[in-house]
């Protein structure tokens, strides 16, 4: 059967809101042909079994189980994988995003755009989230040259042809908006609604966040070695010219080798952190570690 629209949904833990996502999903959109792609990543709650009931009620439904919990962008990456339709909408299970609201991504996208982001007319998320995502766009709009007024919601919409670009990524730490925006630069926006959390808390930790920096900053941008050559260089012309004033002023002692040579063991070891993130990644990538792994698909 051919569709219109595929509507991917990474699932963790929603086993109280999927069924009725799914069932929004295609009574809003009932004026289109939509397949609806789930893939669960490894939810510890009753996610799975829900899921293949709902498999079992919609013909037009994909279910794909993941071995671990391998994180929100592969769990889309895997739900891309698998899209058939012309366009891929992506949305999350919380019904934090209305399922009305794809109309609108749907209808910008006919206009020519390979890819619509949206943007919220109110956000409903907790403090710590506004602010994660605040920081986050300071960090993306330098590292991967994001336009500033460009908000990175993961409510999105792309054609086939940026759907085939971003799915050519096989490495293991994959970043959704990254892909779209190293692919094209043909984007729309539109503003959405943006709903309470309708059951449980975000899954989004300061460690989850802390993860999905130093995986856009490894993963997409070489900007950080650029940074640690200029600051080297910037240090190295400083420290001598410090060194020559306490020479001819006469001014040194143990103390102040004691503070410099842990200044600069301080710098050092933030370096090769930094190197040593992206030799892990490359070690792994290079090692096959997979983007996902599927236990079962229906």
């Amino acid at each position: 059967m051919t569709y219109d629209l595929s509507v991917c949904i990474p699932a963790y833990n929603s086993a109280k809101t999927i069924g009725l996502l799914v069932e929004a999903i295609f009574k809003e959109l009932s004026s289109l042909k939509i397949e609806v792609v789930i893939v669960n990543d490894s939810s510890q709650d009753q996610t799975e079994s829900v899921c293949l009931d709902i498999v079992n009620k919609y013909e037009a439904v994909k279910f794909y189980s993941l071995r671990k919990n391998f994180g929100e962008n592969n769990a889309v990456m895997c739900a891309l994988n698998h899209a058939t339709a012309p366009f891929a909408v992506i949305i999350d299970d919380d019904f934090q995003n209305p399922p009305h609201e794809i109309i609108k991504l749907y209808q910008a996208i006919q206009k020519g755009y390979d890819v619509v982001f949206s943007d919220f007319i109110k956000k409903n998320h907790g403090w710590f989230r506004n602010s994660a995502s605040w920081l986050n766009n300071l960090i993306l709009t330098y590292l991967i040259n994001k336009p500033y007024d460009l908000y990175f919601s993961t409510f999105i919409i792309m054609n086939r042809e940026t759907i085939n670009e971003v799915i050519k990524y096989k490495g293991a730490f994959p970043y959704i908006q990254g892909l779209v925006l190293r692919s094209t630069n043909n984007y729309g926006q539109v503003l959405v609604e943006h709903k309470e959390r309708q059951e449980g808390r975000s899954n989004y930790t300061i460690r989850k966040l802390v993860n999905l920096w130093l995986n856009i900053l490894i993963n997409f941008s070489s900007k950080p070695l650029r940074l640690m050559t200029l600051f080297g260089g910037v240090t190295f012309l400083v420290s001598t010219f410090v060194l020559i004033v306490l020479t001819v002023l006469g001014i040194g002692g143990w103390a102040s080798f004691i503070c410099a040579l842990f200044l600069l063991f301080s710098i050092q070891s933030i370096f090769l952190g930094i190197i040593g993130e992206y030799i892990g990644k490359l070690y792994m990538d290079h090692n096959g570690t997979p983007q996902y792994v599927l236990k079962s698909q229906k």
